[in-house]
């Protein structure tokens, strides 16, 4: 088991699918070398990838076979031959959107000019043969061997994620309470690497979302992976408003300094939450968001100064807290279970 964490599922997979095809083809007396290329490039993330994309390689490696029967037909093995049927085969599958099979079936088209030396025909329809052999071989070891199963690496990656969203907020907030907000490359770097981690999650959860097509996910996981969509979209949410802050140029926020102290602490204990998910507190949460509304609405002496030196500006004081405000909605909706519970009532009525 050591080994297979180590190395990876995939890789595992892909040799098991090797050998299987490169066994069948020597006991059919085929040349193994078209059907290995062709398992090794269908074992996908996911079964519903792999079946897919096979269905697009079957008929592109069909029509790079075709290529190459033709033109050493009519060319033998010259430099002519193996150019024009890749430039063929490359020209058809675009015209025809077999982009995914394009690979294998130009690397099969040239390859088979070398092996091909009497009855084309019967070259041809081996070739489809040991494409197919290929194809089913790495799709079944994809779907029963070692299935591609997420779960687990996406749960841990919304903790990353929640941590490193934690540390921004606290930077970016301490930034502008402390009047540095002008000084924003790390904070920009670090929305960056957030934005790459959610994007690559989000990957994650379509491929789990295909493989559940073939392996569903019951009870609990099912109930777990919900919940980990639901959290991620909040955590781009989360991050879409420290962004705005962080991208946004406003002039010195100013409060005054029992007010400054309060934002401060709301700050730190939000931040806490999520670094730490067992430092929430919903109600201390729900005590502080209360808190900074009331400095939002209190603030009326600055709206009305602002509104007269700037009628269409909207006050900096006013911006910092809406996004902090929003954000604090935001980490309760991350922390928020009574949506699972629906779930779970659902799946188990009684």
């Amino acid at each position: 088991m050591k080994y297979f964490r180590l190395a990876g599922s995939r890789v595992v997979k892909t040799g098991i699918a090797i050998f299987i095809t490169a066994w069948i083809c020597i006991l059919l007396e085929w040349p193994p070398v078209f059907a290995v290329i062709t398992a090794i490039v269908t074992i996908e993330p996911t079964v519903s990838d792999s079946i897919k994309k096979g269905i697009i390689r079957f008929p592109a490696s069909a029509i790079g076979s075709a290529y190459a029967v033709l033109f050493i037909s009519l060319f033998g093995n010259s430099p002519l031959t193996y150019t024009l049927a890749a430039v063929f085969t490359i020209a058809t599958c675009f015209r025809l959107k077999l982009h995914a099979g394009l690979l294998v079936a130009t690397l099969t088209s040239v390859a088979m000019v070398e092996v091909i030396h009497t009855n084309v025909l019967m070259s041809f329809f081996i070739r489809l043969g040991t494409t197919t052999t290929g194809l089913v071989v790495s799709t079944v070891v994809n779907m029963f061997m070692l299935p591609p199963e997420y779960t687990k690496e996406i749960t841990k990656r919304l903790e990353t994620i929640a941590f490193r969203s934690g540390i921004a907020v606290e930077r970016v907030f301490q930034d502008i309470l402390d009047d540095q907000h002008q000084i924003i490359v790390v904070e920009q770097e670090l929305t960056e690497r957030l934005d790459k981690m959610i994007r690559q999650t989000e990957q994650l959860i379509r491929f789990q979302e295909e493989e559940s097509k073939y392996h569903p996910l019951v009870g609990s996981e099912q109930t777990q992976f919900r919940q980990d969509q639901k959290q991620l979209v909040q955590l781009r949410l989360i991050n879409y408003h420290i962004e705005n802050l962080v991208y946004t140029l406003f002039d010195t926020a100013e409060w005054p300094p029992e007010e400054r102290t309060d934002i401060m602490n709301a700050v730190t204990a939000l931040a806490q939450s999520l670094k730490r998910p067992d430092a929430y507190d919903r109600n201390k949460h729900r005590e502080q968001f209360n808190r900074l509304t009331e400095i939002f609405w209190d603030d009326t002496e600055v709206i009305t100064t602002a509104k007269k030196q700037h009628p269409a500006a909207l006050p900096p004081e006013l911006k910092v807290l809406y996004e902090l405000l929003s954000i604090y909605n935001l980490v309760e909706k991350y922390f928020e279970r009574g949506w699972d519970k629906n779930i779970e009532s659902k799946n188990n009525p009684n």
